[in-house]
């Protein structure tokens, strides 16, 4: 079996100053330089920093062909996400995280009540019908906090200051830190992590616990 690389973090401190705040380019890659989708990227100040949040105080996971869209939700910490039903199917929607546990079922056509998460964490989200049915809910009391597109890119907007960048996503191998790197913002700047994630799980692989 290769080697997994150790995980990479390049952070280049471009000349354009700002008073007001600054923009972090975050790139995200899986150990085969492939784009990862779904990275959370999260900044923490190890300095006092102003800080604003544009993150959601309410989110909507849907289900359609028996699968959570999104995959990756991220709320602030007192939000609420609501699940809404737009398969052809009942789905019984249901977390055992520490974070948040509930349980309940939703029928075709319904929408669930909104689910408040007022713990900080990541919550792991199964169907106990559809066992290969699966989604994460990142809590956050970070105002910085972003989520990776298609082309494993992420982009915020923090003001000036010392930060420690740390990157989540779903398919972390097992047993790895978290991704992290130190940050001084003064101007834009622009980073790029290589992740150790493991292959997609089968269509018909159960979450697991979490």
């Amino acid at each position: 079996m290769p080697r997994i690389p150790p995980v990479l973090a390049v952070a280049f401190l471009l000349n354009t100053a700002s008073a007001g705040g600054a923009t972090i380019d975050v790139a995200t890659t899986d150990s085969h330089g492939h784009p990862a989708l779904n990275a959370v990227v999260s900044l923490t100040p190890t300095s006092a920093a102003a800080a604003s949040t544009h993150l959601p105080v309410e989110a909507i996971i849907d289900q359609r062909k028996e699968t959570f869209v999104p995959l990756v939700t991220v709320v602030r910490t007192g939000g609420r996400v609501t699940f809404t039903n737009n398969d052809t199917t009942m789905h019984q929607v249901y977390s055992f995280s520490p974070v948040k546990q509930f349980a309940f079922e939703i029928d075709e056509g319904r929408k669930s009540e909104p689910i408040v998460f007022n713990r900080t964490g990541i919550v792991a989200i199964g169907c106990n019908i559809h066992d290969h049915m699966i989604a994460y809910v990142f809590v956050t009391d970070s105002p910085w906090v972003a989520l990776s597109d298609a082309h494993g890119l992420a982009r915020i907007d923090a003001p000036p200051g010392t930060y420690r960048v740390e990157i989540w996503h779903p398919q972390l191998t097992p047993g790895h830190p978290a991704p992290s790197a130190a940050l001084t913002v003064k101007g834009a700047s622009r980073l790029a992590f290589s992740l150790p994630l493991l292959a997609p799980p089968p269509k018909h692989r159960h979450m697991g616990s979490y």
